[in-house]
């Protein structure tokens, strides 16, 4: 009930003397009557500072940025001109860091199922990392190498064994992954002595990925514990231990900031005698605060003695996440930043789906009426990344803000979009 806290909000945001939200030196509501809602609206003052703070943390080129939590153009230009190196998962990722005009050499290639074009493409155009995440992969790049290219630097993605307390849909680091070799059933051991004796790959060193949202630094440290054997029998030079630091998304969540979480990871390096370059892949550390999404108030429903359903413009087609994994957001009117809020409702989309939920229980100021504009926090992170056309809904547009001046980096959707691919 009480005003959304300023912690959830991104680094330049202030109220102004209207009572208006302005991020970037600019009046939300401003944005959202010039771009129209759904909008996703970014602070690059935010997004620059974590870009940074993630390459002091991680130094000698061992910042990662996961584009997975959110990718366009700009954003790859921003996060390589900060000094990062960006990990993609996708040929579409890496098309995507390409035509940003992203060096092959400072892109990672993670996939747990890379296609031997996807590697062929990554391999021609001397890519700086190639995580392995199976034998069949490690087949995909001898036949490629036999036909005369480069091997590549690797990294093996090993699975420690470590359950991270986070969600089972966004848990990596189990025996029961889809992704990278076990070290409790004996793969990795065998992908480990199989790299090491292949000409067809440069062995640098282990890769781990443990999960997603997570706050529990010891998860991270037991993880490492399970790797250090490897390193202090065969001195290998890296160790990536990926991402997954949580954010708060709801009044009362903390989280470590990259610099703690890093301080965490060299000293729990440090304690298991590993000797080697640490690198790390934050995503939704570097993205996730950064973002509000901006809707428009469609529909009041209140069901006396129930619950009170605020339908918005946009829905589960730009953050699938409370559908997926039940995850929780707040929700305030931007016209009234700092404004009790003590009307229940749960925010809801415009789809033709009943779980189309962005917040179940949100509160909001009691005079909220249709027409206003309401706004979700800490939605930068695996939002506009994950969304989709369902309904044949068009793509929100995402705005850069800084300095006072906005400027748009992905345009709307519009109808005639929808159609460009039909034939």
């Amino acid at each position: 009930m009480d005003p959304l806290p300023r912690s959830l909000l991104p680094d330049t945001a202030e109220v102004g003397p209207d009572g208006h939200l302005r991020v970037g030196g600019c009046d939300v509501l401003d944005l959202a009557a010039e771009f129209g809602t759904p909008l996703f609206v970014y602070d690059e003052a935010h997004l620059r500072a974590r870009c940074r703070e993630a390459v002091a943390a991680f130094p000698d080129g061992g910042a990662h940025y996961a584009t997975k939590a959110f990718l366009c153009l700009e954003m790859a230009r921003l996060a390589y001109a900060e000094g990062m190196r960006l990990d993609v998962s996708t040929g579409g990722e890496y098309h995507v860091a390409r035509a940003a005009g992203v060096p092959a050499s400072a892109l990672t290639l993670h996939g747990n199922n890379k296609s031997t074009d996807e590697l062929r493409l990554a391999l021609t155009e001397g890519v700086g990392h190639v995580v392995v995440d199976s034998f069949d992969e490690l087949d995909r790049i001898d036949a490629l190498v036999a036909e005369g290219l480069t091997p590549p630097r690797v990294l093996l993605r090993l699975t420690p064994g470590i359950e991270a307390h986070t969600h089972e849909f966004v848990q990596t680091g189990q025996d029961d992954s889809k992704f990278g070799f076990g070290v409790h059933t004996g793969a990795a051991q065998a992908a480990f002595e199989r790299a090491s004796a292949s000409p067809s790959v440069e062995l640098v060193g282990l890769h781990m990925h443990i999960g997603s949202q997570i706050f529990d630094a010891e998860s991270f440290q037991r993880a490492i514990e399970v790797l250090a054997p490897w390193f202090r029998d065969h001195r290998l030079p890296e160790l990536c231990v990926g991402g997954g630091l949580g954010v708060p998304y709801v009044a009362g969540e903390s989280s470590a900031t990259i610099t703690e979480w890093a301080a965490t990871v060299h000293a729990a390096v440090a304690a298991a005698g590993i000797d080697a370059r640490v690198s790390a892949e934050p995503g939704r550390a570097i993205a996730a605060a950064a973002g509000l999404t901006f809707y428009t108030v469609g529909t009041i429903k209140d069901i006396p003695d129930i619950r009170t359903y605020v339908a918005v413009d946009g829905g589960m087609s730009d953050n699938p996440r409370p559908v997926l994994y039940g995850s929780g957001y707040e929700a305030f009117l931007p016209r009234a930043s700092d404004a009790p809020r003590r009307r229940q409702v749960t925010v809801v989309g415009k789809h033709c789906e009943s779980g189309d939920v962005l917040v179940r229980d949100g509160w909001v100021p009691e005079d909220l009426a249709v027409g206003d504009v309401l706004a979700t926090p800490v939605t930068g992170a695996y939002g506009a990344s994950m969304g989709s056309n369902y309904n044949k809904v068009p793509r929100p547009a995402v705005v850069f803000v800084a300095d006072g001046a906005a400027r748009l980096v992905v345009r709307r959707e519009s109808y005639d979009d929808l159609l460009r691919s039909d034939v």
